[in-house]
């Protein structure tokens, strides 16, 4: 079967338009099952700088304390590895976008060079951290610090002195990010391969599409994370072979599901037998490791980002959204008179999603939530002003209830962050409350309609050619996955194993990408059929390779760096 119908085969017209959802998109979930650690961390992050600040006298310098402290928010899912080169990262995009905001705030007073600015940094923001798929909360964060920083009264001699009071805060945000590995160094790894190991246990109790795909994302994510934990460990050993299981999934749901439940706890990591067709000594990544870790895979890594950011990139079309949503909404309220109009600009950009069915649920999500967070405001105003002290706690407060509650759903956590976005004003001084209320209210209601205006109105088309590249590289990666298992004698145990997580990885791209250019709209037919078959073909050939013979176990090699094999019984 072709990846793409031929032109004289009928191909059925989708709506221009599709219907959008009203209720469901403020359903409650479960709560993430990390949900306390960015919540811990920002309060910690943020404790840190404001007490002190406090004690000085100085609160009216939270503002660039804080854009530091709010850096403790990313790379909760990350090992510890990674994630200090994340935060750090973020610090320093952080300190970049805040420098811009703040010279430019200082050289002029105009509102419309101003929104111009505000919404380029906004559609510059979007498109690095969905580049380097930086994860929650993205750029949300970035765009709120930038926006509020360049509405905000600077001379040009405050500026070092300001972003150091960032770099500061940033610094200790770094170091609350990064601190739980003296306790838990594999943390996050754990997390990772419990998902892995309760997906597949899903997926064997109820086989489906649905489950399939998500057994398949969570092994992926795992795999992802053990090959950036950095140098093996005897519990990443163990936790390779869990996966291993996980992706085989031969074992029944129950003892899955137990051995996730050991995983996540403080205990040692359960030592499985070596899973059915892989020899005792396969761990599985070794190979990827170094090759991601050699100058060659850097590079590779690097032409990667660069094409996504190139001018053919899928990105895009989101990054046009953004600005002129942005610009837009912030034009929109200086005209209505709003002296301050970032918060407009912060919610245009805040509703940005995938596609855009993604960008309508959270525009339904974001105004509801800032609607009902000024009501909590108006309520927690009056306690906030008894002291210096309450308003502080007061802070402190909204960013735990804000974390805590925005894996619930993203309206909830929005009903936390409005009245901690206003607070952070009443440390430059006490503002008329009906005023902030207002104007909080129009940049609400404005924002989210120059925003979703915005994404309805410029197109996507290259969704649809996204999901075509995606299913050609499915085929690839099936090919390959096949003819490593045909020859696997050659190909060896470590080569198969590459070849079946690169389809993995793949078939996760193209469900990825076909969810996405579904709740696009002005857009040809997608291709339905080739990427349901292109999925059930990609998971019967990892179905068919997972069960394969195991190669006879060789005596280890005595080559430097090896790893010496793990006993047959499957001790440590």
């Amino acid at each position: 079967m072709s990846d793409t119908p031929s032109d004289a085969s009928p191909r059925p017209r989708w709506p221009f338009v599709r219907g959008l959802p009203l209720a469901a998109p403020l359903r409650l979930h479960r709560p993430s099952d990390t949900w306390f650690k960015p919540a811990l961390s920002v309060v910690v992050a943020s404790a840190v700088p404001h007490l002190t600040l406090l004690a000085l006298g100085r609160l009216d310098l939270v503002m660039y304390t804080m854009a530091g402290s709010l850096c403790a928010l990313y790379g909760h899912g990350l090992p510890y590895a990674r994630r200090a080169r994340t935060v750090a990262g973020v610090v320093l995009s952080m300190a970049a976008g805040l420098a811009v905001a703040l010279v430019t705030a200082s050289l002029t007073h105009s509102t419309a060079v101003l929104v111009a600015v505000g919404a380029l940094l906004a559609a510059a923001q979007k498109v690095a951290c969905d580049a380097v798929r930086i994860g929650p909360p993205g750029h949300v964060i970035l765009t709120f610090v930038s926006s509020a920083a360049l509405f905000t009264p600077q001379r040009l001699g405050q500026v070092p002195a300001h972003l150091a009071l960032t770099l500061g805060a940033g610094a200790v945000a770094w170091l609350v990010s990064v601190g739980p590995a003296l306790i838990r160094r594999e943390g996050p790894e754990r997390r990772a391969v419990a998902r892995a190991l309760e997906a597949a246990a899903d997926r064997l109790a109820e086989p489906g599409p649905r489950t399939r795909h998500t057994a398949a994302a969570a092994v992926h994510a795992a795999w992802q994370c053990l090959l950036a934990s950095g140098r093996p460990t005897p519990v990443r050993r163990s936790l390779e072979r869990l996966v291993v299981h996980a992706e085989v999934a031969l074992v029944d749901p129950d003892r899955l599901r137990a051995w996730a439940a050991l995983t996540r706890a403080r205990g040692p990591v359960p030592e499985p037998p070596p899973a059915p067709g892989t020899a005792a000594e396969l761990y599985g990544v070794d190979a990827e490791r170094a090759e991601l870790r050699a100058s060659g895979g850097r590079r590779a890594a690097r032409r990667t980002l660069l094409r996504s950011l190139g001018p053919g990139s899928h990105l895009l079309p989101v990054a046009a959204r953004t600005l002129i949503g942005c610009a837009l909404a912030g034009y929109l309220c200086a005209a209505l008179g709003v002296g301050r109009p970032y918060w407009a600009i912060v919610t245009a950009a805040s509703l940005y999603q995938a596609n855009t069915t993604l960008t309508w649920n959270r525009t339904l999500q974001r105004t509801l939530g800032n609607l009902l967070g000024v009501l909590v405001f108006a309520a927690v105003l009056p306690l906030s002003r008894t002291g210096p002290l309450a308003l502080v706690l007061c802070c402190l407060f909204f960013s735990f209830a804000a974390e805590a509650l925005i894996t619930r759903n993203y309206w909830l956590g929005s009903v936390a962050v409005t009245p901690m976005a206003l607070l952070v004003l009443e440390f430059g001084g006490a503002h008329p409350a009906g005023e902030l209320v207002g104007d909080r209210v129009l940049d609400t209601v404005l924002g989210a309609l120059a925003g979703f205006l915005a994404a309805a109105l410029v197109t996507n088309r290259r969704a649809a050619g996204r999901v075509e590249r995606a299913l050609e590289a499915a085929a690839r990666a099936r090919t390959d996955a096949e003819r490593a298992y045909a020859d696997r004698a050659h190909a060896g145990p470590d080569g198969l194993d590459r070849a079946r997580r690169a389809l993995t990885a793949r078939l996760v791209e193209l469900r990825e990408a076909a969810d996405i250019a579904a709740g696009e709209w002005w857009q040809r037919a997608l291709p339905e059929q080739e990427v349901v078959a292109a999925e059930r073909a990609g998971h019967r050939t990892l179905a068919a390779t997972a069960q394969r013979p195991g190669p006879p176990v060789r005596a280890p090699e005595t080559r430097r760096g090896a790893v010496a094999p793990a006993p047959a019984n499957g001790a440590a």
